[in-house]
């Protein structure tokens, strides 16, 4: 385990140049005191490295010094990066292989291949939920990305509905979505949202554009996705829950749904259960929701949804029932 450690503390000072203890402790998950003793022990296996105490300060590599890995190409390390799915890694248990494995393709990547490779992560984010379908036929993606790629303008024709529409954008970046494509683009002063499967003959306009050095891909279809979470939440239900049964409601597997459940709990009467209301697209929806928190839950309202409820539930009831 230690020499896994010692493996992982050069290559993070390889790949930056020199931290502080504090951290590559975090980094590493282990004290500074430890990474003091870590650095002790690859010194003594001579290795070039040092601490620098004060403001300022920290623990480097003496300039040069590299481990030797297997070259790669700029091809193979844009594959690398592209390749890395990190939820899907961690539901595996394989996070830590993951990161491991990325962090020693990035020491060993001479500057200037570093530097492109790391801008894959601005312009590229993989968002895989735990649910797939057939992908999108996307013609036009290469083209799309390559202007994504290079800052160009683009002149788009995209479907909507029965009609077509021409837009020019700046294209910024590429998000896959349960295994579909979408362009997040800059038209004037709004970030817009396009699929790619729907645009066709994307034709660059010949300009350039500056890319807003403050665009964040990931951050911005985050807050995106949940705004869109959000809006599909039409209706509620008041409920009684137990409180220590609260982790139940991740069952629900609506992520929006449950942070505003959770904004609108109340106080914990001596019984250990609270009020909430518990939003939802449907109360067809809700009732699959809810089923799985059994009798750790009870509805109060509205009255239609009760009913609806009970009718589910002696249903269920009939058909299990023993004769």
């Amino acid at each position: 385990m230690r020499a896994s450690r010692l493996v992982q503390l050069l290559l993070l000072l390889q790949a930056t140049g020199g931290t502080t203890a504090g951290q590559l402790a975090r980094e590493l998950e282990v004290s500074v005191r430890t990474v003091y003793r870590d650095v002790e022990a690859l010194s003594a296996a001579g290795v070039p490295v040092y601490s620098e105490p004060g403001r300022g300060g920290g623990v480097r590599l003496v300039d040069g010094y590299r481990t030797r890995l297997t070259g790669l190409t700029s091809e193979e390390a844009d594959a690398v990066l592209l390749a890395g799915l990190p939820g899907a890694a961690a539901d595996l248990g394989l996070g830590t292989v993951l990161a491991a494995a990325q962090l020693k393709m990035l020491a060993a990547l001479p500057p200037e291949l570093r530097g492109r490779a790391t801008r894959i992560a601005e312009r590229v984010h993989i968002d895989m939920p735990g649910w797939f379908h057939r992908p999108d036929d996307t013609p036009a993606l290469a083209a799309i990305a390559d202007a994504v790629w290079h800052e160009r303008r683009l002149a788009i024709n995209y479907r909507r509905g029965g009609d077509t529409v021409v837009r020019v954008v700046d294209p910024l970046g590429l998000v896959m979505k349960a295994g579909t494509w979408y362009l997040v683009a800059q038209v004037g002063f709004d970030l817009r949202t396009y699929r790619a499967s729907r645009i066709t003959t994307p034709e660059p306009t010949g300009e350039q554009f500056t890319r807003p050095t403050d665009f964040d891909l990931a951050a911005h279809w985050n807050a995106a996705a949940d705004e869109f979470g959000q809006a599909m939440l039409k209706v509620s239900a008041q409920c009684r829950i137990d409180t220590a049964h609260l982790a139940l409601l991740r069952l629900m597997n609506d992520p929006a749904a449950v942070r505003t459940a959770l904004t609108s709990l109340g106080p914990t009467d001596p019984d250990g259960w609270a009020t909430i209301t518990i939003p939802s697209e449907s109360f067809e929806v809700l009732t699959h929701a809810l089923l799985p928190l059994a009798d750790h839950v009870e509805v109060l309202g509205p009255p239609e949804f009760r009913a609806h409820l009970r009718t589910t539930t002696e249903a269920m009831a009939t058909r299990y029932r023993t004769t």
